[in-house]
């Protein structure tokens, strides 16, 4: 088992994990408030059929589904010049390519149904030649994307064509594409477990709540945490920071608090 190499400087590239999970408790704490309002506000209107809404909500789908592609193809060849992918167990199951990609499929469904409504208009979208291309399409592409994502762990064979994925600055702009990633997804988790929640009444509800939010997380938060896991997962402090990240969510569902929307 790769032994897990420890560094003091949290702007370390071997500590782009654990600022992660920093980034994401300071916005929990802070301002995700403030983004999940605007989503939310934002899928109102939506549902009020505003045109320039159903835009911005197709791009936000396509860049779920874009940035964690990118950040990989970018950070990939960094990654492995300058360390192994970690051993584990645990990372077998949880770096399983069919659960990351079922994941996406939802995500392309959400753009094929964004994107086509926007640009063909519900009647047309509806009919059967441009429905039955979308779906062969974007299932083509979630898998070619899925390829991208998951080739992150292995070791590249030869230098990239691209010699700009050889450059240090290839690997910092693929940390943002993750950041930004993991920031929309919090948004998503924010969303789903901001309805009202009264206290936990007993174990039974205490342990439901609890099956459901660690369900939840391995949904939303695993998959874009993964790419730095990959590096992280053997150290004991990787496990609290990212209990740490999400605790907020999780008082307030185990809990139980009045919501802050």
């Amino acid at each position: 088992m790769n032994r897990p190499r420890l560094d003091a400087n949290l702007l370390a590239r071997s500590n782009r994990g654990l600022l992660l999970d920093l980034v994401v408790f300071v916005l929990n704490v802070f301002l995700m408030r403030l983004l999940s309002g605007i989503f939310i506000d934002l899928f109102k209107a939506v549902s009020a059929e505003n045109p320039l809404a159903k835009f911005l909500l197709s791009l936000v789908c396509v860049a779920l589904w874009i940035l964690p592609a990118a950040g990989a193809v970018l950070k990939r060849w960094s990654f492995h010049r300058r360390t192994q992918p970690a051993e584990s167990a645990l990372a077998g199951c949880l770096f399983n390519p069919l659960f990351y990609f079922c994941l996406n499929l939802v995500i392309m469904s959400a753009i094929v149904v964004a994107l086509g409504d926007f640009l063909l208009g519900k009647k047309r979208f509806d009919t059967a030649p441009f429905f039955v291309t979308s779906i062969f399409l974007g299932l083509g592409l979630t898998i070619y994307q899925t390829y991208l994502i998951y080739q992150y762990f292995s070791p590249p064979k030869k230098p990239p064509r691209w010699k700009f994925l050889m450059q240090p600055e290839a690997e910092t702009l693929g940390d943002i594409c993750l950041f930004l990633n993991m920031i929309l997804f919090q948004v998503g988790w924010n969303i789903l477990t901001s309805a009202e929640l009264g206290r936990v009444s007993g174990v039974a509800e205490f342990l439901g709540r609890l099956f459901f939010i660690c369900f939840i997380a391995l949904l939303i938060y695993f998959p874009p945490r993964m790419f730095y896991l990959a590096e992280d997962i053997n150290r004991p402090r990787t496990w609290l920071t990212m209990l740490l990240a999400n605790s907020p969510v999780i008082w307030r569902v185990l809990i139980g608090t009045n919501s802050w929307q």
